[in-house]
């Protein structure tokens, strides 16, 4: 091509067009060369040499370079394993600051550092491959970063009224009927009126996307099966929207279209989180491919083993772990969160193995430096911070662990309301704990209620209709004889594994679930609804969907009779939510009277309509209870700081396998209560009136909740 590199500048990292040209740079510590590689229309590359480093930063400007140029790096230095340097100029390397990447990494042996024809002998990553790699990489680039964003604004809901959906972009799209057929399965399909609707009808506020960063789909443990990566939980690009959720082609425009969805959902009143992976990469362990990373800088980038850096720190069963402790590896992190915010206008995060950037040595440590940057970044210290707070290394199970500004999914909340709708010990001193947003996890740490992020099922395991369908996983599909996937679920088929035409079972099943979703949206705290469990989307017992990019995956749209019924009990559970905020409260109970009235926040009661002993509180075969949650004792104003008043609930649970009979307590509010939902029911929500006094007995059926509402008492009349 002929071109003439000028210096450029060393910042920002990345390629950066301004408008009239395009500035690259490139952070490698301990590199001796870094070559710029551009790729025209055919494919033919010209390599260019950047001469300039500052910082360790390897920088160049191209005059006449611009928006939908292909690009990639080669780095030269040492390839010492043992001391932990794999480069190897060879191998064409994502450029790790790139808006958008073309394509998915093909599985070839020329992608790895080391010779593949030797994978068989013990020291096999030794060796070294002079064979290009460019052919089978995806190449970076350039964009144009202009977009019409208009009067675009965050919907900055409140935690406390946030119910979120976590949802795949490819699976929630793929089958709908009422979608373009060149759209499902896209941002654009996620982004359309018809899907934006169904979503705002539903009710949700927010939705959660599994990984977007563009991944490694696929990774060799999966060659020759005919399985991918269809969750994308390894990413090789962290500031670029994967290529195969466009319905742009190619060429850069799955920026614009993330965009506009991001857009349509705003409008809507819909946030987005993102599920992100700052864990680990792509690249996996010694034996992996060089994609970037472990080419640009492996020894910067990654965590080694100490005595031995031919090998790298996995706290994630994914091979290796990021270098959380190295500066430019934390600013790489930050700059990529940011610009999520910032350009894409993402709301949240919630972050994949969040224990894992908390291990500056080897232990979790709450005071890491990673959330020290995000505590004080104007940008990221407002807007949602979700971890999952566990990894697979020693302690990592840190659920209650993380600092101020953090919600987690709360592990311990799934555990407990599965094993209290089976036939399993449930203490009622852990189920309260659970309903009522797990104070004894966050409140002595300065937290509110939201801190705990509330979910029956996620991705990861069964389905909700699974969840009562199944007692043992059936993961055949994945071709691993079925040893991937949690064998302790903490479910219960009801009787009957897998499907069946047995009406009986079929009824408790559909009952179950409504219990389900009726547990989640009453509890205090922020529910998460796993995406397709308001349709009973089934996964046929596989509780491990990482590589079924197939119908086993993907929403079945075919509503009928009884996911008809499920979807819309779930709509109106969440309308019964968001109506009320006595259901969704800012402030944690105090299980005392506040304003008066002579009659606590809180009660609990037995069957008898007596106050839980606490002996009953240790019993974990107690399955009946009964709460009274008084709407004119809410804790705290309301947004104009005016008092909230609303109306009060008894909720009466039973999951006992015969009816129980409920007295309603004498010291509960004592004017008229309505029956307003029974999930023995099929529609769930009641529509006759049942009218109720204290005192009264009220039998509810076996594995079942009822809810009595009662209005406010306002001058002296309801």
């Amino acid at each position: 091509m002929g071109m003439q590199v000028w210096p450029g500048r060393p910042h920002p990292l990345g390629a950066t067009w301004d408008g009239a040209g395009t500035n690259f740079a490139l952070f490698s510590e301990n590199a001796t060369g870094v070559d710029l590689c551009l790729f025209d229309s055919q494919g033919q590359e010209t390599r260019l040499p950047l001469t300039e480093v500052e910082n360790y930063v390897w920088h160049g400007y191209l005059a006449d370079v611009g928006p939908g140029q292909r690009y990639g790096f080669r780095v030269h230095g040492p390839y010492i394993p043992a001391l932990g340097h794999r480069f190897n100029p060879h191998k064409l390397l994502i450029d790790p600051y790139a808006r958008a990447l073309e394509g998915d990494v093909h599985l070839n042996p020329v992608i790895f550092g080391y010779n593949m024809a030797d994978i068989t002998i013990k020291d096999a990553d030794l060796t070294f491959s002079e064979i290009d790699s460019a052919p089978c990489v995806p190449k970076a680039i350039v964009i144009d970063p202009h977009f019409d964003w208009g009067s675009d604004r965050h919907p900055h809901t409140p935690w406390h009224r946030t119910i979120i959906y976590e949802t795949h972009v490819r699976g929630l799209t793929q089958t709908h009927p009422d979608l373009p057929e060149a759209l499902r399965g896209t941002y654009a399909g996620l982004g359309h009126p018809v899907m934006v609707n169904y979503l705002k009808h539903l009710g949700i506020t927010a939705v959660e996307l599994l990984p977007v960063h563009h991944f490694h789909a696929f990774p060799g443990h999966l060659a020759g099966t005919g399985l991918r990566n269809y969750w994308g939980y390894d990413s090789i690009g962290y500031f670029a929207p994967y290529s195969g959720y466009s319905a742009s082609g190619q060429g850069g425009q799955q920026v614009p279209e993330f965009k506009q969805m991001v857009k349509a959902l705003h409008q809507a009143g819909i946030e987005v989180i993102l599920d992100v992976v700052y864990n680990h990469t792509g690249e996996g362990n010694q034996l992996g491919p060089t994609l970037s990373l472990r080419g640009i800088d492996n020894q910067a980038y990654y965590r080694l083993v100490e005595d031995t850096p031919r090998y790298y720190l996995d706290f994630t069963g994914c091979g290796n772990s990021l270098n959380v402790r190295h500066p430019q590896i934390l600013k790489l992190i930050m700059d990529s969160l940011r610009y999520w915010v910032l350009e894409m206008h993402v709301d949240g995060f919630r972050f994949d193995l969040a224990s894992a950037l908390a291990r500056e040595l080897y232990e979790v440590d709450s005071l890491a430096a990673f959330f020290d940057i995000i505590h004080q970044d104007p940008v990221l210290s407002t807007i949602k911070l979700i971890a999952e707070p566990w990894d697979l290394g020693e302690g990592g199970y840190q659920v209650g662990n993380f600092p101020l500004l953090w919600s987690e999914w709360n592990g311990k909340y799934r555990d407990a309301m599965r094993d209290f709708w089976r036939d399993h010990h449930c203490r009622l001193g852990e189920f309260a704990f659970r309903l009522t947003g797990s104070s004894d996890l966050y409140q002595e740490n300065g937290k509110r209620p939201h801190a705990s992020i509330n979910f029956i099922t996620c991705h990861d395991g069964f389905t909700l209709r699974d969840l009562v369908s199944y007692n043992q996983k059936h993961n055949i599909a994945n071709q691993e004889d079925n040893r991937d996937g949690e064998s302790y679920n903490r479910s219960w088929n009801c009787g009957t594994e897998g499907e069946t035409n047995d009406p009986a079972i079929l009824a408790l099943r559909q009952k179950q679930q409504r219990n389900f979703l009726t547990t989640l949206l009453l509890s205090q705290g922020v529910p998460m609804i796993l995406g397709g469990d308001e349709l009973g989307r089934t996964q046929q017992g596989n509780n491990n969907t990482y590589c079924q990019d197939s119908p086993i995956a993907w929403y079945n749209w075919q509503i009928g009779e009884d996911s008809g019924q499920l979807l819309e009990f779930t709509r109106s559970l969440i309308k019964l939510r968001l109506h009320h905020p006595n259901l969704s409260r800012r402030h944690w109970f105090q299980g005392r009277e506040i304003h008066g009235s002579g009659i606590h926040d809180i009660g609990w009661y037995n069957p008898s309509g007596q106050e839980i002993t606490l002996e009953q509180w240790q019993d974990g075969t107690a399955k009946a209870i009964s709460i009274f949650l008084n709407g004119e004792e809410v804790i705290g104003p309301g947004a104009q700081g005016n008092r909230v008043i609303d109306d009060s609930f008894l909720l009466m649970f039973n999951a006992q396998p015969a009816a129980q009979n409920f007295r309603i307590p004498h010291t509960v509010i004592r004017h008229g209560w309505n029956l307003i939902l029974d999930t023995q029911r099929v529609e769930g929500f009641i529509t006759d009136r049942h009218d109720y006094r204290v005192e009264d007995t009220v039998t509810v059926a076996d594995f079942s909740i009822m809810v009595l509402r009662c209005q406010p008492w306002l001058n002296g009349r309801s």
